[in-house]
């Protein structure tokens, strides 16, 4: 796909998407949602990806839903996508479980306003820095909607059922600190250091962990949100201890840590990602 409204880099193993409409603050379109899809189905495909991050360009974030459709903005669902049974699908939501989906950690870089659409997106990623102008806004009661993008699962697990309330009840706009404080996101930056933080973090990750081993870390983590028991994690954790135990990637480990030397981990995720869920059914985005 030839991409319009996103922008799309790689170096170094680190993946960068960004949001490319900054004359509209980044407002999110099906246009963009349709890019959005497809980069991340690039992400995966590409074992020279270890990270990936998310950003806007200029001084926006995403600001939300393109609202130039007027009062009509919303009839559809916010997305011309539909099921089989026809019913419309909502579009951020798509995005959202594409990215919870997704076999590389995913960090966003928010560098100005993150409303609607444009924070819920940010949900299924797992590490938030943001700029010392971002702005936030669970605004959708303000809009006569509801919250979308799966925010109703993911942001009580973020920030607690009582602060995600709040911000959700009130719809009103909050500036980074009070995101920072009530857990939303992990530190605030200059605007010229909100990229090279986010860079930091990514290749610490990139250059010192198996890309395996991270891609079942992450799918454990947010998996194991839902379970029921720790007996859930229990069964997953010694399937995957087995599996890796006797891989590769786990003897390069040992043998780099016992040599004092960098590892080269010859796993892919492509290729090697063992199926440690076996007894559970695993929902996809499509």
């Amino acid at each position: 796909m030839d991409y319009t409204q996103i922008i799309y880099e790689v170096a170094d193993g680190i993946a960068t998407i960004t949001l490319n409409r900054p004359e509209k603050l980044n407002a999110f379109t099906n246009r963009m949602m349709r890019e959005l899809l497809d980069v991340f189905d690039v992400v995966d495909a590409d074992d020279e990806v270890r990270v990936v991050i998310v950003t806007g360009a200029g001084r926006g974030f995403c600001a939300g839903a393109d609202l130039s459709g007027g009062g009509e903005t919303f009839s559809a669902g916010g997305s011309d996508e539909q099921t089989a049974a026809g019913v419309p699908r909502d579009g951020g939501g798509m995005v959202s479980l594409r990215i919870f989906e997704c076999k590389k950690p995913v960090i966003g870089a928010i560098n100005g306003a993150a409303v609607g659409v444009g924070v819920t997106m940010t949900l299924p990623m797992d590490i938030r820095l943001a700029s010392e102008h971002a702005k936030f806004g669970f605004v959708f009661a303000r809009r006569g909607i509801i919250p979308e993008a799966c925010s109703s699962w993911f942001l009580p697990r973020l920030v607690g059922i009582s602060q995600a309330a709040e911000w959700c009840y009130s719809g009103r706009v909050f500036p980074a600190t009070e995101a920072l404080a009530g857990g939303l996101i992990r530190s605030i930056h200059p605007a010229d250091e909100l990229l090279p933080a986010a860079r930091a973090i990514a290749v610490e990750i990139a250059q010192n962990t198996a890309p395996v081993s991270i891609a079942l870390t992450r799918q454990l983590l947010w998996r194991m949100l839902g379970a029921s028991h720790p007996m859930e994690a229990h069964r997953a954790d010694s399937r995957g201890i087995m599996m890796q135990g006797a891989s590769a990637d786990a003897s390069e480990g040992v043998l780099s840590f016992l040599e004092k030397r960098p590892a080269s981990f010859p796993g892919k995720v492509s290729a090697d990602l063992p199926d440690i869920f076996p007894s559970q059914e695993s929902p996809k985005f499509s």
